[in-house]
Formats: C-alpha cells, sequence, structure tokens
C-alpha cells in the first residue's frame, strides 16, 4: 500500500511539473521582441544592446482577448530600467485582465552610449506608433491603445500624453504615418514635474542634464503641459512617497481637471516609492483592482468581437 501511495504522489508531483513546464513554455511563445527601429534610430549613437530600443511583447490568449493594448514604461530614473516589477510582471497582470502588454526598454543616461532627452520620448512615440500600426497582426483595436509607466516611467508616459502627434503624412516609413497619440494613460507614483519643489532631480539630471534651458524644463513639466486633448488617466501614489511626492499626481490630476479631461486618482497613505503591483503592501495591494474597475467602466475590458459578427 505504501508502495503504490508513493507511485501515485510521483505521478502527481511528475504532472504539476509538466503543467507547469508546459504554461511557462506557452507564455514564453506568447512573448516577442521587436526593435522599434530596426535600421537605427535617427541620433542612435551606437550599435550596442542599450543603443537599440525594443518593445517586449506579451499577448493574452485569443479567447481572452479584449482588443486593448498598453504600452509599459518602467521606472528607473532615467538611469536604468526595472524591467521585472514594473515591466514583467505588469505585462501579466494586463494579460490576465485579456490586455495586451507591451514593455519599451527605452534609451536612458546609462544605455548604450548614454541618451537624454528626446531620446526616451521618441521611443515611446515609436512604440505607440508601431503597436496601432500593427493593431491587425496582434488583434488589437488600434483605438484602444494606452500608456503605463511607473516613476519616471511615468514622465515618460505622461510626456507622451502631452507630447504627440496624428502621424506624418509623407514619411516614408509607414509606421511614422501613425498617430502617437495614447487613448488613455496610467500613471503609477510619476514624476511629472521638472520645474517645481517636488521635482525628483535625478530624473531630471539624467534626462536634461546639470543646467538645462528653462523653457526646456517647462515644456517637459507635464502639469503644465495638459490640454484637452490630453487622455483620460488614472493615477496612484502614497503620501508616504519621499522619492517622488503625490504632489506630482496631485498637480497633474487638478491640471486634468481643468483642462476637462476624465481622470481617477487614488492616493494611499502608506507604500514607499516603488512598490510596483503593491503585492508586498497592504491597502496600495488594490490599485491594480481599482485601475481594472477604472479600465472596465471605460469599456477597455470588454472582450474584442469577432470580425463580421454583426452588433
Amino acid at each position: 500500500m505504501k508502495r503504490y501511495s508513493g507511485v501515485v504522489l510521483v505521478c502527481v508531483i511528475l504532472a504539476t511539473v509538466l503543467t507547469a513546464t508546459a504554461a511557462a513554455e506557452k507564455a514564453a511563445a506568447l512573448q516577442e521582441i521587436e526593435l522599434l527601429w530596426p535600421n537605427g534610430a535617427a541620433g542612435a549613437k551606437g550599435d550596442e544592446d542599450g543603443d537599440k530600443p525594443t518593445l517586449t511583447i506579451y499577448l493574452p490568449s485569443k479567447e481572452k482577448a479584449t482588443g486593448a493594448a498598453v504600452v509599459i514604461c518602467p521606472g528607473g530614473g532615467y538611469g536604468h530600467l526595472a524591467m521585472d516589477h514594473e515591466g514583467r510582471q505588469v505585462a501579466q497582470w494586463l494579460n490576465s485582465l485579456g490586455v495586451a502588454g507591451f514593455i519599451l526598454k527605452y534609451c536612458h543616461r546609462n544605455s548604450g552610449a548614454g541618451y537624454g532627452h528626446p531620446a526616451p520620448l521618441q521611443d515611446a512615440q515609436r512604440a505607440i506608433r508601431m503597436v496601432r500600426g500593427g493593431a491587425k497582426r496582434w488583434n488589437i483595436e488600434p483605438g484602444r491603445i494606452g500608456i503605463l509607466g511607473f516613476s519616471a516611467g511615468g514622465h515618460l508616459a505622461s510626456t507622451a500624453g502631452t507630447h504627440f502627434d496624428k502621424g506624418k503624412a509623407d514619411a516614408k516609413d509607414p509606421i511614422e504615418r501613425v498617430s502617437c497619440r495614447p487613448d488613455f494613460m496610467v500613471l503609477v507614483y510619476p514624476v511629472i514635474s521638472l520645474s517645481e519643489w517636488c521635482a525628483h532631480s535625478g530624473s531630471r539630471r539624467n534626462l536634461l542634464g546639470d543646467n538645462p534651458d528653462k523653457k526646456l524644463v517647462e515644456n517637459l513639466s507635464s502639469e503644465k503641459q495638459v490640454t484637452a486633448e490630453t487622455p483620460p488617466t488614472f493615477l496612484v501614489h502614497t503620501y508616504e512617497d519621499k522619492g517622488v511626492p503625490a504632489e506630482n499626481s496631485i498637480y497633474f490630476y487638478l491640471a486634468l481637471r481643468k483642462a476637462k479631461v476624465e481622470a481617477e486618482m487614488h492616493i494611499y497613505e502608506k507604500g514607499r516609492h516603488g512598490f510596483g503591483l503593491g503585492k508586498k503592501t497592504d491597502a496600495v495591494s488594490s490599485w491594480p483592482v481599482r485601475c481594472a474597475d477604472w479600465m472596465r467602466g471605460r469599456g477597455l475590458l470588454e472582450r474584442k468581437k469577432p470580425e463580421g459578427k454583426k452588433k
């Protein structure tokens, strides 16, 4: 009897391992990496990996796909990228909602030959154009493409949401003919201002150098660039955040409200800067649920209707 039980236990363990392996292989199969600029970005200073921005693509199953997509901008003070808890984990969470996730590896001060403005913004704009231009290929609706950013990645996302164009109709590159305006934004403990007292000095220095032009600082302080065309926005911050004070989100929210742009903001009491999805923090761990509710309320989590099916 003991021998029989042992055999059963081994079989159960083996089946579990095989199932987990198959799931991991399936997940890996859904990921691919594409260069933003296959022929090299304008302004590229070298040919190393850090000189080549990319998109890592996480697609939900076809059965679950809603047709919505999000370009993910990890934080890192424009000096590195937190690709795991502000990248991969976020893409997996989005996939669980049926949303495609595109992790942006953008150029920054310590990547390749070293980059400041305008390289990160050009990368973010290009990423949105690529996702929208490849909508049919990735089973995405071109009018349901958002951008999500953490910390300095939140600054980059907010910059993309306040500096955009409809595309360059005469461009030789078809991707450049596509609009780079995000349809919605999710900003998590974002760096917003580069000019106010609450500005994150490290992000500003890495992006603009030690003595930036005042007009450029103003232009890249997102709370001062909001218009009625800025996309609807979901904001998350904490009172406890000392690295990037909550006033960054508050100022942006007030600017959105003044411009009559729909927005939702959650400021939690506890939670230090850099909590990602908030799995290890109490109350702030609910922000992904609140965000999903917000997306659902905007119709972004409704299943995409099969082509050819009548409404």
